[in-house]
């Protein structure tokens, strides 16, 4: 299915079912950035320092409005790509919809920025609604008050484990893959991975439209989490924290650094937490009981210069 160039989506229940085959486990960059669609990214003109003219690359950012059940709920700014994947995520990030509702359609049009999700039970969005607070995200990153509701009863797997050259596997994987950011920057990478492979990779102005995505895609397609780890591009904050323990996923690693509050919710939760992952380096604030140490740093592979994130140089 085409998320990006359509004019209009009508998802029944079977279409939703049918996006890929629940419980069935994606391969390698199932899901990826596409840094040739149009749509995402535009050249510009200005001037350098020198006062030179110059072209760069920008990401595109374009508002979505999301409606549950005919209740309009959020509008999101957002490159504009897997639509129905970030609304489904978001409601189920924002504890509007839960991991037993059944979605009977999701319905998208491009000419007007709208995406609408329909669930065969009537949902409680208006209670949610009087307790959205901002956050310290960024692009219209929002937190219910009930957010941490249900981290108490979740209970990420004790067998879960994260060896270091699967770590530097997936780092060398993930920074060379084709993306947004290698074109224009600007930009949050997230990334669903198991062992040393990157399944889902996408790319959004926010990196909590990125969780979205994910979390999204795993609901509708039955994914399982138990041995998972999930990549992110930016910082370990309280609610990034909070979004992977929802999602059942027991590792979460970063090339940023971490918030305090980030680190003291994954303690609580039984989280792995792998922050600061520059080239060789990483540090580990939780959870360290799932790393094995199985490679030594020295022999991790190198990358091309080139082709290093601004956070795995080794002037940084």
């Amino acid at each position: 299915m085409d998320h990006k160039n359509r004019e209009f989506s009508g998802m029944s229940h079977a279409d939703v079912q049918a996006i890929a085959p629940r419980n069935s486990e994606p391969d390698e960059f199932t899901v990826r950035p596409d840094p040739e669609d149009e749509r995402l990214s535009v050249p510009v003109t200005g001037i350098d320092h020198t006062g030179a003219k110059v072209e760069t690359t920008v990401v595109t950012e374009r508002p979505l409005t999301l409606f549950l059940n005919g209740q309009e709920i959020v509008t999101m700014m957002t490159i504009g790509d897997y639509p129905e994947l970030l609304a489904v995520g978001y409601l189920l990030n924002q504890n509007m919809l839960r991991q037993d509702d059944e979605i009977i359609g999701i319905d998208y049009d491009d000419d007007i920025e709208t995406v609408v999700v329909r669930t065969a039970r009537e949902t409680d969005y208006e209670d949610k609604l009087r307790k959205k607070t901002q956050t310290s995200g960024c692009a219209q990153g929002t937190v219910f008050g009930d957010l941490m509701e249900q981290i108490d009863e979740i209970e990420l797997s004790k067998n879960a484990r994260v060896r270091t050259s699967e770590l530097y596997a997936l780092q060398k994987k993930i920074n060379t893959a084709p993306s947004l950011y290698l074109k224009a920057g600007a930009i949050h990478g997230c990334v669903l991975c198991q062992s040393d492979k990157p399944l889902l990779y996408v790319e959004d102005v926010g990196r909590h439209n990125a969780v979205d995505k994910i979390a999204g895609y795993m609901f509708l397609n039955g994914i399982k989490p138990d041995d998972k780890l999930f990549y992110t591009t930016g910082r370990l904050t309280s609610e990034m924290v909070i979004k992977t323990v929802k999602m059942g996923i027991p590792v979460l690693a970063s090339r940023s650094g971490f918030t305090a509050w980030g680190v003291e919710l994954a303690r609580e939760a039984g989280l792995t937490l792998i922050g600061r992952m520059r080239g060789q380096r990483f540090v580990v604030l939780s959870g360290q009981e799932r790393v094995v140490f199985d490679a030594p740093p020295e022999n991790a592979p190198a990358e091309p210069e080139h082709l290093r994130r601004k956070g795995s140089r080794p002037d940084h």
